[in-house]
């Protein structure tokens, strides 16, 4: 099959969708991804959204078993 449509939905975007990331601040790099930082939401890099969510995740994890210690 062919792929022709590969990346469209990014073309109507600003530098399709490239800039720089508002954490690591790697420039010429796809920013999609829209968080809140410090506040305010701004764009980030796929690396840096996974290490959000990675932390997000380990956070929830280490609530879930002192929540239902004090029970």
């Amino acid at each position: 099959m062919s792929k022709n449509h590969r990346g469209s939905g990014i073309r109507s975007l600003p530098a399709h969708g490239r800039g720089t990331c508002a954490i690591c601040g790697k420039t010429n790099i796809k920013t999609l991804w829209e968080k809140e930082v410090n506040g305010q939401n701004a764009n980030v890099c796929k690396y840096c959204n996974a290490a959000l969510k990675n932390k997000a995740r380990v956070e929830a994890k280490k609530k879930t078993p002192a929540a239902e210690a004090a029970e």
